[in-house]
Order: structure tokens, then C-alpha cells, then sequence
């Protein structure tokens, strides 16, 4: 695989639950090396529009031909809002993974989803679609689930475009952007 091919990171803003929305950001790079665009657009805080807002953003962008993969801080965007990446994957005719850097608390959220959502059970399936995988990092292992793309060729996008620490270089300056546009100075980790 060629290392400066274009990965869209996804991620999106700091926000509060008394806001309607929040800004998602996207930059595409070749490899981890190079920034070439950031696109910017809005989803529901807790909705059910990620999956098409994402795929709205992505046919937009004049990189979607050139664009080899998309990574996704997480599984969700804007709280509860899940992202289908089978669906996303399928309408772009790019390969989609989700990362994390903990493992997710399937008790945990289980919980906070039935707590908080009448159509809890469609948001919970959503989210068990698929195997997550745990990829070893020389630091803490990151968890990934994929769509559009084998294991083996996830992990080597992953290698190809991760400079340092543990998250690839996508989604740590979509993260770095996001947090800074919201707060006036970028914090935290991806």
C-alpha cells in the first residue's frame, strides 16, 4: 500500500446537551504527513443524521475520489448519534473503521442508551454490528471496528498514517481542529 494515501479522520466538537447540534470536522491527508483539506459540517446533538451528514460531507468534497479510507473518532458523533459505517462504507465506495482508544463499556452505554432513547434497542444494534478488534500499539492497544476493508489492511492504514502515540494522525488533527475551533485552543486527546 502506498504510504501517502488519502485518509478522511472524522471528529467532532466539544459541545454541551443544551446545544441542538455540533460541528464535525474532517481532514483529508496523505498518509500522517500531509494535510490537504478540512471540511466542516453539523449533526444532531444525540440524533439519528451522522451516518447521512458524513456521507452528505464526503460526496461534496472533490477528495472523494481519491480518498483510500475514513476514520472515525469512535463509533458516535454528537453524543448517541451513531454511525452506521456498513451504510457509509457502502454509499462512498470508501472502506470505513472506527477508532478508539479505550475499550468501549458495552454495560455502560447499554445502560445510558436505554436511560436516554425511547428507540434505544436501534441504536444499540447499530452499535453491536460487527466485531471490535484490538490492534496493539507499542503504547495501549487501540479498538477498531471496520466496513469495506479486511483487518489486515485496516492495520496497515493505521500504520501508515500514525507519526507518534497511539492514534493515526487523521483523527488527531480532525480532533485538534474541532476542540480549537470550539474553545479557541485545541485540548485533549483524540
Amino acid at each position: 500500500m502506498k504510504r501517502q494515501i488519502r485518509i478522511l479522520g472524522i471528529d467532532d466538537a466539544p459541545f454541551t446537551f443544551q446545544e441542538r447540534s455540533t460541528t464535525i470536522i474532517g481532514v483529508v491527508m496523505r498518509g500522517g504527513e500531509y494535510l490537504e483539506c478540512v471540511l466542516r459540517n453539523q449533526v444532531t446533538i444525540d440524533g439519528k443524521d451522522a451516518t447521512e451528514i458524513c456521507t452528505q460531507m464526503i460526496k461534496k468534497s472533490r477528495h472523494q475520489q481519491q480518498l483510500k479510507a475514513i476514520m472515525i473518532d469512535g463509533a458516535c458523533l454528537g453524543g448517541f448519534n451513531v454511525v452506521d459505517i456498513d451504510t457509509l462504507s457502502q454509499s462512498t465506495h470508501i472502506p470505513v473503521m472506527t477508532i478508539t482508544r479505550d475499550k468501549p463499556n458495552q454495560r455502560k452505554i447499554k445502560n445510558a442508551l436505554q436511560k436516554n432513547f425511547k428507540d434505544w434497542e436501534d441504536r444499540w444494534e447499530l452499535l453491536q454490528k460487527g466485531p471490535l478488534h484490538t490492534i496493539p500499539t507499542h503504547h495501549n492497544p487501540m479498538y477498531i471496528k471496520c466496513a469495506g476493508i479486511s483487518v489486515e489492511e485496516a492495520k496497515e492504514i493505521i500504520n501508515i498514517s500514525t507519526i507518534r502515540g497511539v492514534i493515526p494522525e487523521p483523527v488527531r488533527v480532525a480532533h485538534l481542529i474541532a476542540s480549537g475551533i470550539t474553545r479557541g485552543e485545541s485540548y485533549g486527546k483524540a
